[in-house]
């Protein structure tokens, strides 16, 4: 199995006043047909600028690799700077990309993604969130 096509999708909907105004998602598509779903952190860049490095980090570090890998892929770009200490940009699209992988893991083996980064570990857990004030 092997990734084959990445789809970007930037979804702006009107600001609720504070945060971010877009949101981007990555599909990922193998050569056996599964499809992978991940979000991609917007970074302080724009929509334009943002999909150029996700396409930029697929194309160089992970198109025609087993998704299987994410370990080696996450390496190569995180080595591919000279000082080897990537922005916040390119890992963050990174990190879309490898949601992507775990999500075609997930389907392809038929198991939730939970089960394969280390199992269960609480009954239940606290969530959080924080909107701004408009």
């Amino acid at each position: 199995m092997r990734l084959t096509d990445l789809d970007i999708i930037v979804t702006a909907p009107p600001p609720p006043g504070w945060g971010g105004r877009y949101w981007i998602f990555v599909k990922v598509t193998t050569d056996t047909g599964i499809v992978g779903w991940g979000e991609v952190y917007a970074a302080a860049v724009g929509p334009k600028a943002m999909e150029a490095v996700i396409r930029d980090v697929f194309e160089r570090h992970m198109a025609e690799e087993n998704p299987e890998n994410i370990e080696l892929m996450f390496r190569r770009v995180y080595s591919s700077g000279f000082t080897q200490r990537p922005d916040p940009t390119v890992i963050g699209a990174f990190s879309g990309l490898e949601m992507a992988c775990w999500d075609i893991l997930g389907k392809e083996r038929n198991r939730p993604v939970w089960a394969l980064i280390g199992g269960k570990m609480n009954a239940r857990v606290r969530a959080y969130t924080y909107l701004y004030p408009l």
